[in-house]
């Protein structure tokens, strides 16, 4: 059976209603010093629309220009970005190394970064707010930071970050895999996707297992003075990015791994992602359930695929019961028949349907 093109049919392909575009502006934005961080950004659509701030997944991710088309370009401002440390931004972990890269880089910092950018821009009003995975996450910081700036979130792929969200993703039955590497001994990703996993794993001597999060970390932090100890973390950054890019599928292309197979962005995306997750995500502990009552304020529209190992059902769960009991239904959650990615056919037509749908922004 070709599973390349079983999973291009889960995939959007000509069903995208707004075709693929050049952005019509684009630069670099000096947000920060000694080491100096400069965004690069992206403008899309009407000049004069309502602004939709984009902001991409990861931590580590990177924009591209397929993500404009979930927006009617004749009515939205169109902004992507990329955060500190990756894509077309400077420094990046791949090109500067992690010492210049991850100084300064924190969610504090991301937020900050998206008001500077509006005051670049001239956004001086309220703004919608699209992003999904950590996209998500930082979506919802910045609106209880900042929620009167904030018309509406539109968020898919709920991520809490809680401990158990990413055990659940990068730990699973790990410690026990060498024995038994079948055995379903703790809840996870896993499950569902055997191989990657084994591939996930091969990097971590079996001894240090018991937390492959760590494990990784160490591994990023170290000092190589080799080329084996070069070769070492580079194949380490390439199994942790796979092994997202492969389980953020319903259905994976195994014929193509995509930008997480690419060494320079898998550099920068699992260096970035450790650096987080090694950090709480830089905010206290609930921080996005504890203020769910600010979020109340703002019309929340959720779309999370029912499949999702990324981020599994139950993150968006626990963020609706929350807004339900500070008094808020979201204005949609939609649960389509798709795992993690944005780009899975239900899920992108549930989040270009929203956005078509949305009033407009209060002159």
């Amino acid at each position: 059976m070709d599973f390349s093109a079983l999973q291009r049919t889960s995939k959007i392909v000509d069903e995208w209603r707004y075709p693929e575009a050049t952005a019509r502006n684009s630069g670099l934005l000096q947000v920060d010093q000694a080491p100096d961080h400069r965004l690069y950004w992206e403008e899309y659509g009407n000049p004069e629309g309502e602004p939709v701030m984009v902001l991409h997944g990861g931590p580590g991710g990177a924009c591209s220009p397929v993500m404009a088309r979930y927006f009617d370009p004749a009515r939205y401002r169109i902004v992507l970005f990329d955060q500190r440390g990756c894509g077309k931004s400077e420094p990046t972990v791949a090109a500067d190394g992690p010492a210049r890269a991850l100084a300064n880089n924190t969610t504090a910092h991301l937020i900050a970064d998206i008001n500077r950018l509006r005051d670049a821009l001239g956004i001086t009003g309220k703004m919608h707010v699209f992003g999904g995975s950590w996209g998500s996450t930082l979506a919802m910081a910045y609106a209880i930071a900042h929620p009167d700036a904030c018309a509406s979130l539109i968020l898919r792929g709920i991520f809490l970050g809680a401990p158990e969200d990413l055990h659940f993703m990068y730990q699973g039955n790990a410690a026990t895999y060498a024995e038994d590497p079948f055995a379903l001994t703790e809840p996870g990703s896993y499950v569902s996707y055997p191989q990657a996993w084994a591939d996930f794993l091969a990097p971590i001597a079996p001894a240090d297992r018991g937390d492959v999060m760590k494990a990784y970390k160490a591994i990023f932090d170290m000092t190589a003075q080799s080329d084996a100890e070069r070769r070492h973390q580079l194949e380490a950054a390439l199994a942790w990015s796979v092994w997202e890019g492969t389980i953020s599928n319903m259905i994976p292309d195994e014929a193509d791994e995509g930008k997480f197979g690419d060494a320079a962005f898998a550099l920068s995306f699992a260096q970035i992602e450790a650096h987080y997750f090694a950090n709480h995500l830089f905010m206290a502990p609930g921080h996005i359930l504890d203020n769910a009552a600010t979020l109340a304020r703002i019309p929340i529209h959720i779309v999370h695929g029912r499949f999702d190992l990324v981020c599994p059902l139950t993150q968006a769960s626990r963020l609706v019961a929350a807004l339900g009991e500070a008094g808020a239904e979201p204005a949609t959650f939609v649960i389509t028949n798709a795992g993690h990615s944005a780009m899975e056919r239900e899920t992108a037509l549930a989040l270009t349907a929203i956005m078509d749908g949305l009033p407009a922004i209060a002159g």
